[in-house]
């Protein structure tokens, strides 16, 4: 499978890298990195990547695959007509399109995106949505397919996105065995959010509220009063309550409906529990409690949010 990476001066190193190392630890892939010239390509970050192929010399046919990579100079990349043009007629003629990050503003440009669902880095979804108004933008899931059309949040959702390109064309022990051998998360879906626990709330500042943080995230679905956390890290219910709030940013019982929201969301999406056995498992109590929080949260049912991320084999 013929799969080329599209970089430009300013890319984002892990952009590249991440995902290549995903597909290349297959065995399965030939992977071309391509670039308006062939030679060295200055990342974002000054670190130089040697791009085997310029697009003049180079037939945009016989891929694949087409993935354009993200990076602070994706602004000035959409404006090179030759390489906007490049990736439009080698995308139209690939199996598939995918973009990494703001990668996709390139694929944006080449005109492959109107109508679509695409996710990016959560900082480029005001520009995405102001500039390229036909697009489906939701900066909230780490990656997004649509059809033939895969995009992920920025740098290591790259990753996520790759080793789900190796399980939807040879399987999940073909996946299974790259994740293991890079190390990696195996099945973090397409469906987690951006801001999952703990990236969305602060982090604590003394080791009592860190003790009461950590009970919440290793066990969501636990007893977690006030009195309970109070407990556990040793502080009475009042001063647990003003510390948290303080240093959290939120109160305990909103900290605690929050991860478990975040738990509930990643069961939905992995698998076909009922709702009202996932809400007792998951400290709700009731399946009408975790609807009702579920909404207030994300927007949406439980079922709905279910239905919309099961429908494309998890990465909906």
């Amino acid at each position: 499978m013929r799969v080329a990476f599209v970089i430009y001066d300013g890319f984002q190193g892990l952009d590249l890298t991440g995902p290549y190392e995903v597909l290349q630890a297959t065995g399965r892939y030939e992977c071309l990195v391509v670039a308006p010239e062939p030679g060295p390509v200055a990342s974002s970050s000054g670190l130089p990547v040697v791009a085997s192929h310029g697009i003049g010399g180079l037939p945009p046919d016989g891929f694949d695959t087409v993935l354009v990579v993200g990076g602070t100079g994706v602004d000035r990349a959409r404006d090179d007509p030759a390489l906007v043009g490049w990736v439009a007629e080698a995308a139209r003629g690939a199996r598939r399109a995918a973009a990494v990050c703001s990668g996709v503003i390139l694929l944006a440009e080449a005109g492959l995106l109107d109508g679509r669902r695409v996710t990016s880095h959560w900082g480029r979804e005001a520009q995405l949505r102001a500039e390229y108004p036909a697009l489906r933008v939701d900066c909230d899931p780490i990656f997004i397919r649509d059809g033939c059309v895969w995009t992920s949040a920025g740098v290591t959702a790259g990753m996520d996105l790759a080793l789900a390109l190796v399980e939807d064309d040879h399987g999940r022990e073909a996946a299974h065995a790259v994740a293991r051998e890079l190390v990696m998360f195996l099945r973090r879906p397409g469906s987690q959010s951006q801001f999952s626990v703990p990236l969305w709330s602060a982090q604590p500042a003394s080791d009592p509220i860190r003790v009461a943080v950590t009970a919440v995230q290793t066990d969501p679905g636990a007893r977690h009063s006030i009195a309970d956390l109070a407990g556990c890290s040793g502080l009475s219910p009042r001063h647990l309550q003003r510390r948290f709030t303080a240093e959290m940013g939120m109160p305990p019982s909103a900290y605690v409906e929050r991860v478990r929201i975040e738990a509930a969301r990643r069961a939905l999406a992995e698998g076909d529990e009922p709702v009202e056995t996932l809400a007792r498992r998951l400290g709700f109590g009731t399946g009408e409690t975790l609807r009702r929080a579920f909404h207030r949260q994300v927007g949406v049912a439980p079922s709905d949010y279910r239905d919309r991320f099961r429908g494309t084999r998890e990465y909906a």
